[in-house]
Formats: structure tokens, sequence, C-alpha cells
């Protein structure tokens, strides 16, 4: 070969090595070029189903915009459904005491229902508890949405739908449910057919805005809620309920009324007041005798108070444990009331012997030496003067004498002229024994640190062991003598007032109460029992005072509930329960 032949082959071959890049950049490029044009149509697709799905959004939100009103009328009643789902109710242990569950009511579209006549003879064929005429103008209406009927059972929701008329439908509901009937209708109270909490707990659930997850409407059911822990045993509740039912039977009266309170805690353990009614068919729950006694009833709770005025008399230092209250005559006058003595002894008394007794004299004696201004601040003090709130949205303001002088001091110092509410008397008297600490009651569920943050020192411990001291003795010699069950170191205080009708007190009709703690030297429980006109019967002697009915009761309650409530019984008394009384030598110390 050539010289210039073999110049123009190295220049050739030059010529397609420095070729071959540009050649694989432009094939990159011919790939890239018919890769794009192949997925230009995926994409297009995609931007596509998006543009469908908003148009699709935006129209459906448009429509709800402008439906008619019968839609309208539709979703608002689904939305109210399910906006009133409730949380579960249980009791401290966990026993479910109100539940939600799923129920179905019937609904009409007016406007779409051409022959009212027809619709209305079918529906009221399987749903015969409806009013025709009712119904029938409900038809008649031009309504987009009426309800037909509520809260359906299954079985009439398959022949409504079997019916098959245009116009009439289904809405899903909550419906509250009360699985123990009638156990503790007056703490839980009831919802109504909207489930909407119209008394008791559950009305409580609405005012704190627990009946619906975070108030948006998002719960549907109870289980999507926390559940309310109630401070209510049931166990304890249905032995307290039954021995009062009991009481009302025995002891021929008109109504009854008890509670069991942690002293440590103010938690209300059980509560009971008859008549009751069941909460899941509260159709009597309105009447007068209905009412929750405990918490809306205000009664002159007799003897019972001689417990504070004798508490207010140690705490302020006007008299000591062994001072001593002369009762001869039997009587005091006050202008022209006289006020005698119920058990006259016509001696000089103790302190201790004052409560035995039930001392009229005594009492008033240690009220005056205290003074009308300082016998009002201590009632204040203790709750007794103004209305008490609990979670219980009932409760009734204590009756308070108008213009208060020395003869109201005089009677309410004995438990007479002041009315109050049996609830906030147990409190008084809880903090009486339970070392000094004034504890608003609570229904629900807390610890004794919790309590103790909210409560309030209102006596001395010292002034709280004499009163723990003289309850004991009246268990053991004085009138609670017959709730003094063995191995539970009882103590109590009756109390019998008359009942004030049409301004005055009836001789015959008596309102009796009784308070007891249990254990004396280091109290857990305060119970109370209360009746209202109870009868004398065959082993009472034809007597109706207190501890030949509520005293009895009380004995009986506590003797069922202890082994509940965790109380062991002891056989032997404490060595020393008491003993700053027995270094003071107090009268039943020696």
């Amino acid at each position: 070969m050539s010289e210039t032949a073999t110049k123009s082959a190295e220049a050739v071959a030059d010529g397609a090595t420095d070729a071959a890049p540009a050649r694989r950049v432009s094939a990159l490029r011919d790939v890239f070029r018919m890769s794009g044009e192949k997925s230009q149509p995926r994409v297009g697709l995609v931007i596509l189903g998006f543009s469908v799905l908003f148009l699709a959004i935006t129209g459906r939100l448009v429509m709800l915009a402008t439906l008619p009103n019968e839609q309208v009328g539709l979703r608002r009643a689904t939305s109210n459904a399910i906006s009133a789902a409730r949380p579960d109710i249980v009791d401290r242990n966990g026993e479910v005491m109100a539940t939600d569950i799923r129920a179905v009511s019937v609904f009409a579209e007016p406007r779409k229902i051409l022959d009212k006549d027809e619709a209305t003879e079918l529906l009221t064929a399987v749903l015969p508890d409806l009013d025709a005429k009712d119904l029938r103008d409900k038809l008649g209406t031009k309504k987009g949405f009426v309800w037909v009927k509520r809260e359906i059972t299954p079985r009439q929701q398959a022949e409504v739908h079997r019916l098959g008329i245009p116009g009439v439908g289904f809405v899903p509901e909550n419906k509250r449910v009360y699985p123990n009937g009638t156990a503790a209708a007056h703490v839980l109270g009831f919802a109504n057919v909207d489930n909407v909490g119209i008394a008791g707990i559950e009305k409580y659930i609405d005012s704190q805005g627990l009946q619906d997850l975070n108030g948006a409407g998002l719960a549907t059911e109870a289980s999507d809620l926390k559940p309310m822990a109630l401070s209510i045993d049931l166990r304890v509740q249905h032995a307290l309920r039954d021995e009062l039912a009991k009481g009302i039977e025995k002891y021929r009266a008109i109504a009854a009324a008890g509670a069991i309170m942690d002293v440590n805690t103010g938690e209300m353990i059980a509560l009971v007041s008859l008549p009751d009614f069941d909460p899941g068919n509260p159709v009597d729950a309105l009447e007068k005798d209905r009412i929750n006694r405990m918490n809306v009833g205000v009664y002159e709770m007799g003897s019972t108070f001689k417990a504070l005025t004798i508490a207010m008399a140690l705490d302020s230092g006007k008299a000591n444990i062994n001072s001593s209250y002369s009762t001869a005559g039997g009587m005091m006058r006050f202008g022209r009331q006289v006020i005698r003595e119920y058990h006259g002894t016509g001696r000089t008394l103790t302190v201790p012997e004052v409560f035995l007794h039930s001392s009229n004299m005594g009492s008033i004696k240690m009220a005056l030496a205290v003074g009308v201004e300082g016998h009002k601040a201590f009632l204040r003090k203790m709750m007794q003067l103004d209305r008490m709130t609990t979670e219980l949205p009932e409760s009734a303001a204590p009756i308070v004498p108008q213009r208060w002088g020395e003869i109201n001091t005089a009677t309410i110092a004995f438990g007479h002229g002041l009315a109050v509410a049996p609830l906030q008397a147990m409190a008084a008297v809880a903090a009486l024994v339970n070392g000094g600490t004034l504890i608003t009651p609570t229904f629900l569920k807390r610890t004794e640190e919790e309590a103790k943050r909210s409560g309030v020192r209102v006596i001395k411990p010292e002034t709280s062991e004499a009163m723990r001291f003289i309850m004991r003795l009246n268990g053991e010699k004085g009138s609670a003598r017959k709730a003094d069950v063995a191995g539970y170191f009882v103590g109590g205080k009756t109390g019998t007032a008359e009942k004030v009708i049409n301004g005055r007190y009836a001789k015959n009709k008596n309102f009796t109460t009784f308070t007891a703690i249990a254990p004396s030297d280091k109290p857990k429980y305060l119970f109370l029992a209360i009746y209202d006109e109870p009868k004398g019967y065959a082993e009472s002697g034809g007597y109706s005072t207190a501890a030949w009915n509520a005293g009895i009761t009380t004995g009986k309650v506590i003797e069922r509930t202890a082994p509940i409530l965790g109380l062991p019984p002891r056989f032997e008394a404490p060595a020393q329960p008491f003993p700053l009384m027995a270094r003071l030598g107090a009268w039943g110390t020696r």
C-alpha cells in the first residue's frame, strides 16, 4: 500500500474512533425520546384520573350543599345519632352500670310518599303501638324528614322493610341501656330517646362534654370513649337497697334512703332512695315520691345533729370531755317556748352522757356557751348552711332560719329548726371522725391522696378522737346498741324528728335517721339509714323512734356489707383505742 493510502486509512480509523462517543449520545437521546413518547399517555391518564376524582369530590360537595330539605334532615338525624354516643359507666370494680347498644329507628320523607293513607295503614299494622292519626298528620306535612318510630326491634325492622314503602327508611342510633335495672338509679340518672343525659351522672357526663369523642362527633360507639368509673360498689349497693326495701315493708314507712361513704376519701360506696325507678324505662322518674332523698330532700336530722353540737363545744374550748351540765327540771324556757327532755334523767350529765342520753338540755347549754354567731360560723364551716355541690346535678339548698336568734341556736343544737340534705350531714359527720378533715362527697372513684388535696381541716384531731370515743360509747351502752355488730367496733347516733306538715310539727309522724361508723377506733366507713313515717310494731312496743327501725336496718347493712368492704371482724376490742380520752380520765374509760 502506498504511503498516501496508509495515511488515509489511519485518518479514517482515527475519525471512526472520534465519532463513537457522539453516536452513543445520539443513541441515548433516541432511547429517551422513545421512552418519553411511550410515557406521555400514562401521565395523561394519571392527570385525567386525578381530575375526575377532584371533579367528583367537588360535585359531591355542591350536591350536599344543595340537597333537598329531606336529605338534609336525614343527614342531620343521622349525625345526631352518631354524636350522641356515650361512654360506659362502670362501678369501682369495673362492672358495667350503663352502656350503649346499636338500635334502629324508622323515618319517613313525606314528600316521597305518594299514598299517605296506605302508608299509615301499612305502618300501623306492623307497628301497632303507633297512633294512626298522629302518623297520618306527620306524613301529610311538607317536611322533608319525620320520625315514624324510635328504637324498633330487629323483627319490626324486617317487617317494615318488607312493606317496601318508598320514602320510608331506617337510621342507626345509640340506645342507652342499664343492665342492673333499678340499681343506683338516683346516681346514674337516665338518658332520653336522643341519648341526651337528663339526670344524675348521665347529665354530668353531658355537662363535661364527655359523651362524644373530643366533642367532634367522631365516636359512634361507647367503646370509642373512656369509661367513667364511679365510686359505687354494685355489690354493696344491692345489699343496702335490699335491707331498706325490707325495712319499708316491716316498718310500714312511706319512703326510705341510705348511703355508705368512705370517710377518708369522700367516695360514696352506695346510695339508695326508695321508691326508685328503672333508668332504662324512667316513666315514673319525675314523680314527687321518686326524688333522691339523700341529695334533693332536705330534712331536720334530729339528734344526729347533737354530734355537731358537742364537737363544736369541744373544739371551741367552751367544753372539755369532763364538762358537766345540769338537766334538773327536765325543761328550758325561751320566752313562750318550752323545750323538754325526751328521755330526762333529772341529774347532771357529763359530755359523753349528754350524747348517750340524747339530752336536749345539755346540747342547748353547749351551743349557747359558744354563742349564736359562733354556732352559725361553725355550721357554715361544716357545710351545713349552703347548697352542697357534687357530680350529681340535682341538689337542694338547706332551709335556714331567716332570723337566727338564741331560740334558733337552742333548737338547732338538738337537730330541729334547720333542714339539710342527708348527704351534706354525712359529710360533716365524716369530718368529725376522720381526724377533722371536711371532704366534699364524690361519686367518682378517687384515692385518699387526691381527697386530702381538696380537704379542709375543720376540727382538731383531739376533738375527732373525742367524737369517735363518744360514738363508740353510744354503740356499747346507748341508743346505737341495735347496730353494734359483733367484731366491727361500731359507733353511732340515732335521730328522731317530728315531720313538719303545713308549718306545724306532726306528733304522730316521724322522720328517723341512724348514723354509724365502723370501726370506731379508726373509722373507714360511715353508714346512714333513713325512714319517712315509720310505724311502731309489736317488738318495738309501738315505738317508731330511730333505734327501732333505722338503727336495726343499719346493723343489718353493716353485717352484710362489712366483709364485701374488706373490714375484717375483730372479736377482741383494741387494747387502747382512745389513748387521749384514757389520759384525760373521760367518763366511760374509768
